[in-house]
């Protein structure tokens, strides 16, 4: 694999699972940048299920709001990159009250700069009701276009559901 795939899908689709398989195909040195903040037991429980998930040939980054910053101190040619995940990073830069396009653009600018192969995962949360609160529709929006903006950046885009790969973008 080289360049940039954005892995998305719903709850439990498999998405996590599927972008470390492929991180682990390209047999490159191996990055985790998460961006889960263990605020309560349940996430805690979560961020370590997924942290038992990986061997110990990965190494982690913690980034919740920065992405870029890390992307640009850690990407290199023998080195895939794996972000897990943009949903999250958008809840953290929405309560932290960033500015959600500021911290996208500077995303998909470092993705440009990346020196080697680098994995993004993010839900699709646009595809159910409509929120009932004003701040559950501000994040739905800014996750969907979080992801518009990510997926026009990477040369292949994949939809996960029920674990099974659907390729919505491949160039090259």
């Amino acid at each position: 694999m080289t360049g940039l795939l954005l892995v998305l899908g719903g709850a439990r689709s498999g998405k996590s699972r599927h972008a470390q398989a492929r991180a682990e195909a390209t047999g490159l040195d191996r990055l985790f940048v998460a961006t889960a903040q263990a605020f309560d037991d349940e996430m805690r429980d979560r961020i370590d299920r997924h942290r038992q998930e990986r061997s110990e040939s990965w190494r982690t980054v913690e980034a919740p709001v920065d992405i870029a910053a890390a992307l640009d101190a850690h990407a290199a040619p023998d080195r895939v990159i794996l972000v897990d995940c943009l949903t999250l990073w958008t809840t953290n830069l929405i309560l932290g009250d960033h500015d959600v396009t500021r911290a996208t653009d500077a995303l998909v600018s470092a993705l440009a700069r990346a020196a080697g192969p680098v994995i993004l995962v993010a839900n699709e949360v646009g595809l159910g009701i409509v929120p009932d609160n004003a701040l559950a529709r501000r994040f739905r929006d800014a996750a969907g276009l979080v992801n518009q903006h990510v997926a026009a950046a990477c040369a292949e885009v994949q939809f996960l559901a029920a674990g099974l790969p659907l390729t919505l973008k491949q160039q090259g």
